[in-house]
């Protein structure tokens, strides 16, 4: 019992002098504050004045879309924020659901429920933009079908 006590009391003058001073908290400045990552965003093509425009919105629920998605997104028209500033749309409500399929090397092809040569020339390049942009990369060209008909691979004519 003996030993065990002096070998304590030893370990205690030991540890007290190892030199280490007691302190007071060091002040680090605020804690970080903000969002951990930037929203979510998806890109639609819609239309001001006439003219193709990349609209940038805050995907719904802050979920991953797939690229029907996004295409649902561009029938439904534009926001009441986007309307307020100008924008609107020529791809019908009634031509969705749209499915795309991602063939290689770098292409989409996107199916409406509407034929196809029933729309303006501005409701395929909206489509063919927004399908471009809702992949993790550009494809070179995107077919439209609709109802077995499609129209010629294009581009975007950003």
């Amino acid at each position: 019992m003996r030993r065990g006590l002096a070998a304590g009391l030893l370990a205690l003058v030991a540890v007290a002098g190892c030199g280490v001073q007691p302190s007071d908290p060091i002040p680090a400045g605020e804690p970080p504050s903000g969002s951990v990552r930037p929203p979510a965003k998806v890109t639609l093509y819609l239309l001001k004045n006439g003219r193709l425009s990349a609209v940038k919105r805050p995907r719904p629920d802050d979920r991953p879309l797939f690229p029907g998605d996004t295409l649902a997104l561009l029938a439904a028209g534009p926001d009441a924020k986007e309307k307020a500033r100008g924008f609107t749309t020529e791809v019908p409500r009634e031509a969705g659901p749209f499915s795309a399929i991602v063939r290689p090397p770098g292409q989409v092809v996107v199916n409406l429920s509407v034929p196809a040569k029933g729309l303006s020339e501005r409701a395929v390049e909206q489509i063919a933009c927004t399908a471009a942009a809702a992949g993790p990369e550009p494809p070179a060209q995107v077919t439209v079908v609709g109802t077995g008909r499609s129209i010629s691979p294009r581009d975007c004519p950003r």
